[in-house]
């Protein structure tokens, strides 16, 4: 092997280190919130309180990955599809520590809301919406693990339906509110708890763009497909249970 095989060799072993451990900072952030979510539906301060901590194994991951990739940068000087992909761990790292926050707010709602209960429609709301975002995010880890930027688009475009969805939610709790003024607590705990997973949604959206970019190196021009208009359309999500 020629010494200028050999910087061939270690600059992709570099790049794939780093797409790997942008997978593990993914795989932790979906439990982060998938178990933020199971926690507040089950009232678990113990649960909650784990989530709470393993954030800061999210925090610890993105540091590590920013050093590494400026070190490679410094080191490689890369171009092109070399560039973007550093570029583009630089930036995901950095949407995935924001959707770790964003669980973590939501975990420390639990402990806020305590024993208090609310509506069980409000509860499988929140958690279709916990849904959604949570199969937005899983699938365009795996955009990002295959390079498919068909994938990513197709990822990107459910957005809109998230933010149908969150609009829906936020104007039936606020009607909720004002038809019982002593269910204002638990439903501003509620609405915070449901921007938090709407927001992860807009990081999934972002993380989507990002695999597109470094796979065609074309960003994507067109506007996002946005719900955020306040006329509330109703969108429906699972029904009460028969009696």
């Amino acid at each position: 092997m020629t010494e200028h095989d050999h910087i061939v060799s270690a600059f992709s072993h570099e790049i794939e280190e780093l797409r790997t451990k942008i997978l593990r900072m993914g795989g932790l952030t979906e439990q982060l919130l998938a178990d933020a979510v199971a926690a507040l539906d089950s009232r678990d301060a113990e649960r909650a309180a784990a989530v709470i901590v393993a954030d800061r194994r999210v925090d610890a991951l993105q540091s590590e990955i920013d050093e590494e990739a400026i070190r490679t940068l410094a080191r490689r000087q890369p171009m092109a599809i070399d560039l973007r992909e550093i570029i583009a761990v630089i930036r995901i790292g950095s949407d995935l520590e924001r959707i770790g926050d964003l669980a973590k707010n939501i975990a420390k709602r639990v402990a806020a809301i305590g024993a208090e209960r609310h509506s069980a429609r409000f509860g499988r709301g929140l958690g279709h919406l916990a849904g959604l975002v949570l199969a937005q995010l899983k699938d365009v880890l795996d955009a990002y693990a295959r390079r498919d930027a068909a994938a990513a688009v197709t990822v990107r475009n459910r957005d809109g339906e998230i933010d149908a969805l969150y609009n829906s939610l936020f104007r039936e709790l606020l009607t909720y509110m004002m038809e019982d003024p002593r269910t204002i607590t638990m439903s501003t705990h509620l609405l915070f708890c449901a921007k938090n997973i709407e927001r992860i949604g807009d990081h999934a959206t972002n993380i989507a763009e990002t695999v597109h970019y470094v796979v065609s190196g074309e960003p994507l021009r067109e506007p996002r497909p946005k719900d955020d208009s306040h006329n509330f359309a109703r969108v429906p999500y699972p029904a009460d249970p028969a009696p």
